[in-house]
């Protein structure tokens, strides 16, 4: 269990500068490979991140070589077993009878993320490494990342929600000759098929914290946020009527908001805004007629 005030990560790291938190999976010496303790950690730094104004945006990245090899495999044939709420990497505690996919709970969680998430895959990122950044915004890889869903070839399928997001990101057929090849493929062949934009590996950093830099320098806080509620949530809805129904209230509710004066007179005026609506208060009511579904 993961104190909520004094708080030591042991397989992740978390920082914060220029209102840009930076999460760094931290086992360089089995490249970053996803654990149950690793899955409680990322969950918990993600409440963080969402509970504190002063950061805008998420970065995500992985130490040393790698972003994330997929699940550690040190416990041989019997990593996947679904036998027991101790498992090692695949998640604990068991619900109407199952036991939860642990790199599940981890994308759920991301995706009701208020702040924007940027991937800066810097290395092999295989499995769980790939899956855990379907629902983060943008991810910019490495030249030399090297990425696969190589579930069929461990014997098991796609995990962490992974069935719903990639063809949303991708389409079904490249999501299918992915997933169904489970071959390990290079940055461009992603970046082909839209999952990801490549940049030289020396220039990985400055193109992410440039990107960062300019949603916490331009974007109102709360803006942000509430844009990307409604463009995941969009994904989820029936009819573009829905979303017409929440664009109206964010309108209706931002519109006649400080940060939405600020906006229009700091354009006239020719200078940067002073934002000072906080996403932990000032979030629009989007969608009362949803209910988030439970597990079980």
């Amino acid at each position: 269990m993961l104190d909520s005030v004094v708080v030591e990560y042991e397989q992740i790291r978390y920082d914060v500068v220029d209102q840009i938190a930076t999460i760094t999976l931290d086992r360089p010496d089995r490249l970053n490979a996803f654990t149950t303790r690793m899955m409680k950690e990322l969950l918990h730094v993600f409440d963080r991140t969402d509970a504190d104004d002063a950061v805008r945006v998420v970065v995500v990245t992985g130490s040393g070589r790698g972003f994330c090899a997929g699940a550690d495999l040190e416990g041989g044939g019997q990593t996947f077993a679904r036998t027991s709420p101790n498992n090692s990497t695949t998640g604990e505690g068991f619900e109407s009878g199952l036991l939860r996919d642990g790199g599940g709970r981890v994308t759920l969680r991301i995706f009701d993320s208020i702040k924007p998430v940027i991937a800066a895959i810097n290395g092999p990122a295989v499995g769980i490494g790939i899956t855990m950044t379907l629902p983060m915004d943008i991810r910019i890889a490495s030249e030399s990342a090297r990425i696969g869903f190589v579930f069929s070839r461990r014997g098991i399928v796609p995990e962490a929600a992974s069935s719903w997001f990639l063809p949303r990101l991708v389409g079904m057929s490249t999501a299918a000759e992915w997933c169904y090849t489970g071959r390990v493929m290079d940055a461009a062949e992603a970046a082909s098929g839209g999952l990801v934009r490549t940049v030289p590996d020396s220039e990985l950093r400055s193109e992410v914290y440039g990107l960062a830099g300019e949603i916490v320098e331009n974007a109102a806080p709360v803006s942000a946020a509430t844009t990307r509620r409604l463009l995941w949530r969009g994904l989820t809805l029936g009819h573009p009527m829905e979303s017409h129904r929440a664009d109206s209230r964010a309108i209706q509710e931002l519109g006649r908001g400080s940060d939405a004066f600020e906006g229009v007179a700091s354009f006239l005026e020719k200078r940067q805004p002073i934002w000072t609506m906080k996403p932990s208060e000032d979030m629009p009511q989007l969608f009362p007629w949803l209910s988030e579904p439970e597990f079980g």
